[in-house]
Protein backbone atom coordinates (compact mmCIF):
# COMPACT_ATOMS: atom_id res chain seq x y z
CA UNK A 1 0.00 0.00 0.00
CA UNK A 2 2.97 2.30 0.50
CA UNK A 3 3.51 2.20 -3.25
CA UNK A 4 0.02 3.63 -3.67
CA UNK A 5 0.87 6.61 -1.47
CA UNK A 6 -0.54 5.44 1.85
CA UNK A 7 1.69 5.90 4.88
CA UNK A 8 0.01 3.58 7.38
CA UNK A 9 -2.55 0.86 6.66
CA UNK A 10 -4.66 -0.65 9.44
CA UNK A 11 -6.26 -4.06 9.40
CA UNK A 12 -9.71 -4.05 11.00
CA UNK A 13 -11.75 -6.99 12.29
CA UNK A 14 -14.40 -7.70 14.90
CA UNK A 15 -15.45 -10.51 17.20
CA UNK A 16 -18.63 -11.33 19.08
CA UNK A 17 -21.31 -10.66 16.49
CA UNK A 18 -23.11 -13.95 17.02
CA UNK A 19 -23.04 -14.05 20.81
CA UNK A 20 -26.02 -13.91 23.16
CA UNK A 21 -24.04 -11.90 25.71
CA UNK A 22 -21.23 -9.43 26.03
CA UNK A 23 -20.00 -6.68 23.73
CA UNK A 24 -18.96 -6.71 20.13
CA UNK A 25 -15.26 -5.76 19.96
CA UNK A 26 -13.31 -4.47 16.98
CA UNK A 27 -9.58 -3.96 16.66
CA UNK A 28 -7.59 -1.88 14.20
CA UNK A 29 -3.93 -2.85 13.95
CA UNK A 30 -1.03 -1.35 11.98
CA UNK A 31 1.75 -3.87 11.52
CA UNK A 32 5.29 -3.16 10.36
CA UNK A 33 6.64 -4.76 7.20
CA UNK A 34 9.26 -6.48 9.37
CA UNK A 35 9.69 -8.29 11.61
CA UNK A 36 6.73 -10.46 10.74
CA UNK A 37 5.01 -12.21 13.63
CA UNK A 38 4.79 -15.93 12.77
CA UNK A 39 1.52 -17.88 12.72
CA UNK A 40 -0.70 -14.80 12.40
CA UNK A 41 -3.97 -16.07 10.95
CA UNK A 42 -7.72 -16.01 11.52
CA UNK A 43 -8.16 -16.11 15.31
CA UNK A 44 -10.74 -18.90 14.97
CA UNK A 45 -8.00 -21.18 13.64
CA UNK A 46 -5.91 -20.81 16.82
CA UNK A 47 -6.21 -22.24 20.30
CA UNK A 48 -6.68 -19.83 23.24
CA UNK A 49 -3.06 -20.36 24.29
CA UNK A 50 -1.82 -19.69 20.76
CA UNK A 51 -3.91 -16.52 20.53
CA UNK A 52 -2.54 -15.22 23.82
CA UNK A 53 1.04 -15.85 22.77
CA UNK A 54 0.65 -14.34 19.30
CA UNK A 55 -1.31 -11.35 20.64
CA UNK A 56 1.58 -10.56 22.98
CA UNK A 57 3.98 -10.67 20.04
CA UNK A 58 1.71 -8.43 17.98
CA UNK A 59 1.57 -5.88 20.80
CA UNK A 60 5.37 -5.83 20.95
CA UNK A 61 5.86 -4.90 17.29
CA UNK A 62 2.62 -3.20 16.18
CA UNK A 63 2.91 0.41 15.07
CA UNK A 64 -0.54 1.06 16.47
CA UNK A 65 -3.49 -0.74 18.02
CA UNK A 66 -6.98 0.70 18.40
CA UNK A 67 -10.03 -0.87 20.03
CA UNK A 68 -13.74 -0.29 19.73
CA UNK A 69 -16.23 -1.82 22.16
CA UNK A 70 -20.03 -1.69 21.93
CA UNK A 71 -21.91 -3.08 24.92
CA UNK A 72 -24.90 -5.39 24.84
CA UNK A 73 -27.30 -2.58 25.78
CA UNK A 74 -26.14 -0.48 22.82
CA UNK A 75 -26.46 -3.49 20.51
CA UNK A 76 -30.06 -3.86 21.69
CA UNK A 77 -30.70 -0.14 21.13
CA UNK A 78 -29.60 -0.29 17.48
CA UNK A 79 -28.79 -3.66 15.93
CA UNK A 80 -25.73 -5.86 15.63
CA UNK A 81 -24.71 -4.58 12.19
CA UNK A 82 -24.76 -0.93 13.26
CA UNK A 83 -23.02 -1.81 16.51
CA UNK A 84 -20.30 -3.69 14.63
CA UNK A 85 -19.75 -0.76 12.28
CA UNK A 86 -19.62 1.62 15.25
CA UNK A 87 -17.02 -0.58 16.94
CA UNK A 88 -14.88 -0.56 13.80
CA UNK A 89 -15.10 3.23 13.47
CA UNK A 90 -14.14 3.63 17.11
CA UNK A 91 -11.19 1.27 16.73
CA UNK A 92 -9.82 3.32 13.83
CA UNK A 93 -10.39 6.58 15.71
CA UNK A 94 -8.56 5.09 18.68
CA UNK A 95 -5.48 4.72 16.48
CA UNK A 96 -5.25 8.48 16.03
CA UNK A 97 -4.37 10.53 12.97
CA UNK A 98 -1.39 8.51 11.72
CA UNK A 99 -3.48 5.99 9.76
CA UNK A 100 -4.70 6.86 6.30
CA UNK A 101 -6.11 3.58 4.95
CA UNK A 102 -7.93 0.54 6.31
CA UNK A 103 -8.39 -3.03 5.11
CA UNK A 104 -11.62 -4.29 6.67
CA UNK A 105 -12.68 -7.91 7.02
CA UNK A 106 -15.94 -8.73 5.31
CA UNK A 107 -18.32 -6.27 3.68
CA UNK A 108 -17.82 -2.51 3.20
CA UNK A 109 -18.33 -0.39 6.31
CA UNK A 110 -19.82 3.09 5.84
CA UNK A 111 -18.47 6.31 7.34
CA UNK A 112 -15.06 5.09 8.41
CA UNK A 113 -12.67 7.93 9.32
CA UNK A 114 -10.20 6.87 6.58
CA UNK A 115 -10.38 5.42 3.09
CA UNK A 116 -10.96 1.68 3.18
CA UNK A 117 -11.27 -1.53 1.22
CA UNK A 118 -13.39 -4.49 2.28
CA UNK A 119 -11.75 -7.90 2.00
CA UNK A 120 -14.06 -10.91 2.16
CA UNK A 121 -12.28 -13.60 4.18
CA UNK A 122 -9.68 -11.02 5.08
CA UNK A 123 -8.80 -12.63 8.41
CA UNK A 124 -7.41 -15.57 6.41
CA UNK A 125 -5.97 -13.60 3.49
CA UNK A 126 -4.50 -10.43 4.96
CA UNK A 127 -1.76 -10.22 7.61
CA UNK A 128 -2.90 -7.00 9.27
CA UNK A 129 -6.56 -8.08 9.36
CA UNK A 130 -5.57 -11.41 10.90
CA UNK A 131 -3.55 -9.51 13.52
CA UNK A 132 -6.63 -7.40 14.29
CA UNK A 133 -8.77 -10.54 14.62
CA UNK A 134 -6.38 -11.97 17.21
CA UNK A 135 -6.15 -8.73 19.21
CA UNK A 136 -9.94 -8.32 19.21
CA UNK A 137 -10.57 -11.94 20.20
CA UNK A 138 -8.10 -11.94 23.10
CA UNK A 139 -9.43 -8.61 24.38
CA UNK A 140 -13.06 -9.73 24.20
CA UNK A 141 -12.29 -13.05 25.88
CA UNK A 142 -10.78 -11.10 28.77
CA UNK A 143 -13.94 -9.01 29.04
CA UNK A 144 -16.07 -12.15 29.15
CA UNK A 145 -13.87 -13.64 31.88
CA UNK A 146 -14.42 -10.44 33.91
CA UNK A 147 -18.18 -10.66 33.31
CA UNK A 148 -18.11 -14.12 34.86
CA UNK A 149 -16.99 -12.45 38.09
CA UNK A 150 -19.86 -9.95 37.97
CA UNK A 151 -22.48 -12.48 36.87
CA UNK A 152 -21.40 -15.91 38.13
CA UNK A 153 -23.17 -19.05 37.07
CA UNK A 154 -23.53 -18.37 33.35
CA UNK A 155 -20.16 -19.80 32.33
CA UNK A 156 -19.05 -16.68 30.46
CA UNK A 157 -15.40 -17.54 31.05
CA UNK A 158 -15.89 -20.82 29.19
CA UNK A 159 -18.31 -20.11 26.32
CA UNK A 160 -17.60 -16.36 26.00
CA UNK A 161 -21.28 -15.58 25.47
CA UNK A 162 -21.85 -17.88 22.51
CA UNK A 163 -24.78 -20.28 22.28
CA UNK A 164 -23.82 -23.52 24.01
CA UNK A 165 -25.73 -26.13 25.99
CA UNK A 166 -24.11 -24.77 29.17
CA UNK A 167 -25.20 -21.22 28.36
CA UNK A 168 -28.75 -22.24 27.50
CA UNK A 169 -29.06 -24.27 30.70
CA UNK A 170 -27.89 -21.27 32.73
CA UNK A 171 -30.45 -19.04 31.02
CA UNK A 172 -33.19 -21.51 31.87
CA UNK A 173 -32.05 -21.59 35.48
CA UNK A 174 -31.09 -17.96 36.09
CA UNK A 175 -32.76 -15.92 33.37
CA UNK A 176 -30.83 -13.22 31.52
CA UNK A 177 -28.45 -10.79 33.22
CA UNK A 178 -27.46 -7.23 32.19
CA UNK A 179 -24.68 -8.63 29.98
CA UNK A 180 -27.20 -10.39 27.72
CA UNK A 181 -28.48 -9.06 24.40
CA UNK A 182 -32.21 -9.07 24.91
CA UNK A 183 -32.90 -8.32 21.24
CA UNK A 184 -31.33 -11.65 20.20
CA UNK A 185 -33.27 -14.88 19.95
CA UNK A 186 -34.10 -16.79 22.08
CA UNK A 187 -33.93 -13.98 24.63
CA UNK A 188 -36.33 -11.76 22.69
CA UNK A 189 -38.96 -14.52 22.72
CA UNK A 190 -38.36 -15.02 26.44
CA UNK A 191 -39.10 -11.35 27.10
CA UNK A 192 -42.37 -11.84 25.21
CA UNK A 193 -43.30 -14.80 27.36
CA UNK A 194 -41.85 -17.49 25.08
CA UNK A 195 -38.60 -19.39 25.37
CA UNK A 196 -37.50 -22.07 22.95
CA UNK A 197 -33.91 -23.00 23.79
Amino acid sequence: MAAQGYRAVAGVDEVGRGCLAGPVVAAAVVMPDAPAVPHVTDSKQLTPAQREEIAAQIREVALGIGLGIVAASAIDATNILRATHAAMRTALQDLGSGVDYALVDGRPVPNLPVESQAVVGGDRRCYCIAAASIIAKVYRDTIMECLECYYPGYGFAEHKGYVTAQHCEALERLGPCPAHRLSFEPLRSRSQGRLDL
